[in-house]
């Protein structure tokens, strides 16, 4: 099994009722490609106080949250 999380929720993600997390995949790639589609709409949508990428830790995808420049 493989999952997908996120390590810290910001005040957008905890107000996004259709983020729906932790979740768990029978393939790597369908995790992967998961976690990339909400770290880009978490990019996208979210206020940009913040930048969100993914790690690949064994079989955990962790979207993790950076600060961003713009404010």
């Amino acid at each position: 099994m493989y999952t997908v999380n996120i390590e810290k929720m910001c005040g957008c993600a905890k107000q996004d009722k259709e983020l729906n997390l932790p979740q768990s995949f029978e393939s790597a790639e369908e995790a992967e490609y998961t976690a990339l589609k909400i770290a880009n709409h978490m990019n996208k949508d979210y206020c940009k106080k913040h930048r969100f990428h993914i790690e690949k830790e064994e079989n955990n995808f962790t979207i993790k949250l950076e600060l961003s420049c713009k404010q």
